[in-house]
């Protein structure tokens, strides 16, 4: 076993391989960029060399400064993790020129199952089955219309060199193939340096279907049964589950040989993964499904945890005891699998802005309990703390949640669970959107193919499942908790709105999306009222639970509620949401610091401006919204007064304390 490897990546995988390492009492050397000087994974390890700037091919893709920190820390291999230079054949050269152990596969390999068209000939020669098409060299595009008009419509134009769903066009109908062969090939030599395209049959509901492989250095090879794949965002995939549902024995077995056959015809070694699509002729007739090969990721894959919650096994380990020269630690008749797990990624962008990439600080960071880089009831995997930041240099995952259960169903209400612990503020993610697809009729009955997402969007997108009442009540009464907690041991500096006589009222103004109404707060003898826009003026409790409230209004919610100025983070069990709140009384030590002022609190861009010059406004106005850090902000008047004059103009990026408009006093 090697005494020490350096891992040539970043993140989630590189504190994963870490933590096995570590397990192993093998020692490890990160490698780091000048954005992650201060990362997890660097702390993760035993020794960190720098190896450049920020962006990947400033640091992580210079595999030459790689394999000189490998030789001067004295580590005898290096693990590529995913992505960067994982499935790179010239590095795994290069690793090998240098004296130096790639673990993975061979460069040979790669490089075979690097290129779809090639690839695919290479399978049908070893009788993996495929989907009908065309993998020829000649690109002739009069060639490439007879050849699909051959096929039969729709069928789909891939990028020979492809991958991460680029370079990919669905075509209906003759007529329209010419137009989207140019738009793929221009994709393609923009993304991937080649033009070159390939021709398939575009399978009817598919799913995607793959088979974890593995092989050592004496020949043997084996798979560890299969993880379904098919709920995906723009070809990129968004949960994973094994095994995968409907699945039978046999055609478990006939995937399972197929796969081997396929790292056999290229001699593979180490973790790897071949893809199928698989056709079926209606969701509930696993006796109809047909698999065919699509392509082989010769690397270790992001949903590896779920074969290891179902297997009982390590693959990190196995790849470092085959890279050794170790033989398989299990024969085929010896992996056994049991129960049903199921990850989900969880990354920052915005599922309602069409997946845009979210940046931003991590301020608020809360996760479910659970154990990190090992098999668990609940697994949550990440490569970040709470106060980091997720820059546009790298990928949008922050973290992958993993729960495992004996059955599906048990399964699907431990990851619902958890991803309702899971509060995240600073910048969007898809934790809720998770949440939407869990809960959905469709994945629940394991209605799947990779349309999902789109055939369930009117369900899946622009959800507030916590509903405005209850989120109104959750802010105010986090307000009032705030408030009273200031008050000190005298009655009389009790800030609970009490008074000998009368009531005490108080107008609150809140915002959610472009919905704005007004709260009415009243305190009486007998507590609490609140009424939210033209709702029933109902008592409002509350108590302290945990780290958030029990909130007792038209209904009891527990409720735990984050700010970031105005805007509060309301997260509930069955949701989340957001909400401003402009409270004068609320606000007025902000507005005293700013001096009446009406400034920009982070660097950001006017989205929009409530009011126009000579519109007169009172104190808790709305006046505009500004964007930042992918969210929007709401900016209240500060006083009453008259707009004298709008600074900027919608779309205008603003500096930090910029002032906005100018108010009369």
């Amino acid at each position: 076993m090697f005494k020490k490897i350096l891992i040539a990546n970043r993140g989630e995988i590189a504190c994963r391989v870490a933590a096995t390492a570590l397990r192993m009492g093998v020692k490890t050397v990160a490698v780091y960029s000048d954005a992650d000087a201060d990362a997890k994974h660097v702390q993760a390890c035993d020794e960190a060399v720098h190896v450049g700037g920020s962006a990947p091919k400033d640091s992580y893709l210079q595999w030459q400064r790689i394999i000189d920190a490998a030789k001067a820390t004295g580590a005898e291999a290096i693990h590529p993790g995913y992505g960067f230079l994982s499935e790179n054949e010239a590095f795994a050269n290069a690793c090998a020129q240098a004296g130096l152990v790639f673990i993975g596969p061979p460069a040979s390999a790669i490089l075979a199952m690097g290129l779809k068209a090639e690839s695919k000939q290479l399978m049908e020669k070893a009788g993996v089955p495929l989907v009908p098409g065309y993998h020829g060299s000649n690109q002739d595009p009069a060639l490439l219309q007879a050849e699909a008009d051959r096929i039969g419509y729709p069928v789909l134009i891939k990028a020979s060199a492809g991958g991460g769903g680029k370079g990919m066009r669905a075509v209906e109908k003759s007529a329209d193939f010419m137009a989207a062969l140019e738009s793929c090939k221009r994709e393609a030599i923009n993304s991937f340096g080649s033009d070159a395209v390939l021709i398939e049959k575009y399978v009817q509901r598919p799913r995607h279907i793959e088979i974890q492989v593995f092989g050592d250095t004496q020949g043997n090879c084996v798979y560890l049964f299969e993880r379904d794949c098919s709920v995906q965002r723009r070809h990129q995939k968004v949960l994973e589950e094994a095994p995968a549902p409907g699945m039978t024995p046999e055609l478990r077995q006939q995937m399972g040989l197929a796969a081997v056959a396929a790292a056999k015809a290229v001699h593979y070694v180490g973790a790897g993964t071949v893809e199928f699509i698989v056709e079926q002729a209606a969701y509930d007739q696993p006796e109809s499904m047909r698999f065919y090969f699509m392509e082989m990721n010769t690397r270790l894959q992001v949903e590896h945890p779920v074969t290891e919650a179902i297997t009982g096994l390590d693959l990190v380990e196995w790849q470092l005891r085959v890279a050794s020269g170790e033989p398989l630690p299990l024969a085929q008749e010896d992996i056994r699998m049991h129960g049903h797990a199921i990850e989900a990624r969880i990354c920052a962008e915005n599922p309602d802005n069409n997946f845009l990439p979210a940046t931003g600080t991590l301020q608020i960071y809360r996760k479910p309990q659970a154990v990190s880089f090992e098999r668990g009831v609940v697994r949550f995997d990440d490569g970040v703390r709470e106060g980091d930041t997720i820059s546009p240099f790298y990928d949008s995952m922050v973290a992958k949640l993993i729960v495992h259960g004996d059955t599906r169903e048990q399964a699907l209400a431990r990851l619902d669970a958890a991803l309702a612990q899971t509060h995240i503020v600073g910048l969007n993610t898809n934790v809720q959107f998770l949440r939407h697809v869990v809960r959905s009729d469709s994945f629940a009955q394991a209605r799947l193919d990779t349309a999902l997402i789109q055939r369930e969007e009117a369900i899946l997108f622009y959800q507030d499942p916590v509903g405005l009442q209850a989120a109104a009540a959750a802010v105010v009464a986090d307000t009032l908790q705030v408030e009273q907690s200031l008050g000190g041991a005298d009655p009389f500096s009790h800030r609970d709105g009490f008074q000998s006589h009368g009531v005490t009222q108080r107008r609150l103004t809140l915002m959610q999306g472009e919905q704005s109404l007004t709260a009415l707060l009243v305190y009486g003898r007998a507590g609490w009222c609140l009424q939210v826009g033209d709702g029933e003026l109902l008592p409002l409790q509350f108590s302290v639970h945990g780290d958030g409230l029990w909130v007792h209004h038209a209904e009891r919610l527990h409720s735990t509620v984050y700010w970031q100025g105005e805007v509060a983070h309301v997260f509930t069990p069955r949701g989340a949401t957001r909400i401003s709140l402009l409270d004068p009384l609320a606000h007025a030590g902000e507005v005293a610091e700013e001096g009446g002022r009406l400034t920009a609190p982070m660097p950001g861009k006017v989205v929009s401006f409530a009011v126009k010059v000579g519109d007169k406004v009172k104190a808790g106005q709305p006046l505009a919204v500004m964007e930042a850090m992918k969210m929007e902000h709401t900016l209240a008047a500060p006083h009453d007064g008259e707009v004298l004059e709008l600074l900027y103009a919608p779309g205008d990026q603003l500096a930090e304390g910029a002032e906005l408009l100018k108010l009369s006093s």
